[in-house]
């Protein structure tokens, strides 16, 4: 139901599996400027960057189930 809503929006597998790349580089850009522009050290920025990181299998989730709502 949610994906067909979805797709009727005209969200297409290919837009998630983009978003799902581009969260694979977001977060080590993230880890990157939260390593190097805060003091908080390295604990933190691994933080920053596994909670943008855990973002790639959802969207790469979503595109397989839309690639199957598209056949």
């Amino acid at each position: 139901m949610v994906i067909k809503k979805l797709h009727e929006a005209g969200l297409r597998s290919e837009h998630a599996y983009t978003a799902g790349l581009a969260s694979i580089g977001l977060s080590v850009a993230v880890w990157l400027a939260s390593a190097k522009g805060e003091s908080a050290g390295v604990d933190r920025a691994d933080r920053w960057g596994i909670f943008v990181g855990e973002w790639a299998p959802t969207f790469f989730g979503l595109g397989l189930a839309l690639a199957q709502y598209e056949d």
